[in-house]
């Protein structure tokens, strides 16, 4: 099996509630924007999918994100690229 994002910064939401998943987000996108990281990934697994679309809802809305999507290979975790 080969790990396509083994090197890139993750941040791994299981067990948050969705307004510190929010916070969390916010405060991870910012440091690896600062730290000038290109992407990085969010896992949130699948369970019911609040913390999902919490991510999506939060990363929509931050202006370091360039563009974001679901991993083809792991839809419990999401890609995100950050703007230069």
């Amino acid at each position: 099996m080969i790990l396509l994002y083994s090197n890139l910064p993750t941040l791994d939401l299981h067990g948050y509630d969705r307004d510190y998943a929010r916070i969390k987000i916010n405060e991870f996108i910012n440091d690896n924007y600062k730290m000038k990281n290109k992407k990085v990934i969010i896992i949130h697994g699948n369970g019911t999918g609040i913390i999902k679309k919490t991510t999506q809802q939060t990363l929509r809305k931050n202006k370091y994100v360039k563009s974001y999507k679901i991993d083809n290979f792991n839809d419990g975790q999401t890609v995100v690229e950050l703007t230069n």
